[in-house]
């Protein structure tokens, strides 16, 4: 007999929390994520509760728990949008058709309570979230930005109404040739002779964050302005960032390009992959996992890109490639042997055309589904 319960107690939280990690034990491919941060979720203070109403759900069959599931009413992207959608998050369940159809039938009664009328996802509060199912590279190790998932839950999900809505590319990206090099230095050092460009310095990360992260953030909602799944920044999750990013950024691997007058026109954020320490930590924050942390920001061997933005009235002025040329700068550092890009729209032109200079395999691919409600 299959069971759902709404998540409305700590030990059904921890449950909650702990449920993936249970799941996929012994698979070398999942990464956790941190247990810290999935604990705040619950909480009332919770950054996105200003604008989100959320419900988790656990499943039960026989007595043992076998799924998870919550959904989301992202209420500013709704309004931003006009639509009246539920995202469907954090759902992990065993081999077992049934017991998927229960978690989804249970977010879908929630929604059509509230008024929805699609369901879509996986999409958390926001795209600082992991978001899209995993339909391709079940052998590659997942970033500490993404989630993994077993590659039966899409079949599940199609099979319950569902249908493609958006794809994203995952690539691993390598140095590109001498000659390719070159090139994209003489054309950096050509644009920012021509528009007055120049990069943004500082002294530390903090400083940095403290003389660009505003100009940071309105060019990020400038660029990501229309893109599947955003949501404009507020001021809790400028904060998240921030705090975030602070402790395994560090000032070889952020880029920001100013113009005469120190306004942010162009900024990339990579920083080292934690991906293997947080899978040896299991989700926990250990003085072990910190001091990891610590070497891999010094010597990395693998680098995953996180944000990339250009506000848009540069866009047309080639100047992505002074992001793609400090990439490849990057790449040529002793030890470091690829950069994962983590997700890139399929039909975002721009950002796919900007690897083409560089050794690219694309390795894997996540999908967001949707499904239209019947009242």
């Amino acid at each position: 007999m299959i069971q759902i319960r709404e998540v409305d107690c700590r030990r059904e939280q921890k449950r909650f929390i702990a449920f993936p990690d249970e799941l996929y034990k012994g698979n070398p491919y999942y990464v956790p994520a941190l247990r810290m941060d999935e604990r705040k979720i619950f909480s009332k203070n919770y950054l996105y509760l200003d604008t989100c109403e959320a419900v988790y759900f656990n499943a039960y069959k026989d007595g043992k728990m076998v799924g998870r599931i919550s959904g989301i009413i992202q209420k500013a992207a709704n309004e931003k949008n006009n639509e009246k959608r539920v995202r469907f998050t954090r759902f992990d369940v065993i081999d077992d058709f049934e017991v998927a159809r229960a978690l989804f039938k249970a977010v879908e009664d929630w929604a059509l309570s509230k008024g929805m009328n699609t369901v879509c996802g996986p999409l958390g509060f926001s795209d600082l979230e992991r978001e899209g199912l995993l339909i391709e590279g079940f052998d590659q190790l997942s970033t500490f930005e993404e989630q993994y998932n077993a590659p039966y839950y899409g079949g599940f999900i199609e099979r319950l109404g569902y249908s493609k809505e958006v794809d994203w590319t995952e690539s691993k990206i390598t140095a590109p040739s001498d000659e390719e090099f070159e090139q994209l230095q003489q054309m950096k050092d050509f644009l920012f002779r021509r528009y007055k460009l120049r990069f943004g310095t500082a002294k530390n990360v903090k400083q940095w964050l403290s003389k660009y992260s505003d100009g940071l953030f309105e060019v990020l909602d400038k660029s990501y302005d229309g893109v599947y799944g955003t949501v404009p920044f507020t001021d809790g999750m400028k904060k998240l960032v921030i705090d975030n990013f602070a402790l395994i950024i560090s000032l070889n691997f952020i880029t920001v390009v100013v113009d005469e007058n120190d306004n942010v026109v162009l900024f990339g954020v990579t920083f080292p992959s934690i991906a293997k320490a947080v899978q040896r930590s299991r989700g926990r924050i250990t003085p072990r996992f910190i001091w990891e942390v610590l070497k891999a920001k010094k010597n990395p061997e693998v680098i995953d890109l996180g944000l990339i933005g250009v506000d848009p009235q540069w866009l047309n002025r080639g100047i992505s490639a002074a992001v793609a040329a400090e990439l490849a700068k990057m790449l040529r550092r002793p030890g470091v042997k690829y950069a994962e890009t983590n997700l890139n729209l399929e039909d975002n032109y721009a950002i796919q055309n900007l690897w083409h200079r560089f050794g690219r395999e694309d390795h894997k691919r996540r999908r967001a589904y949707v499904k239209k409600l019947n009242d």
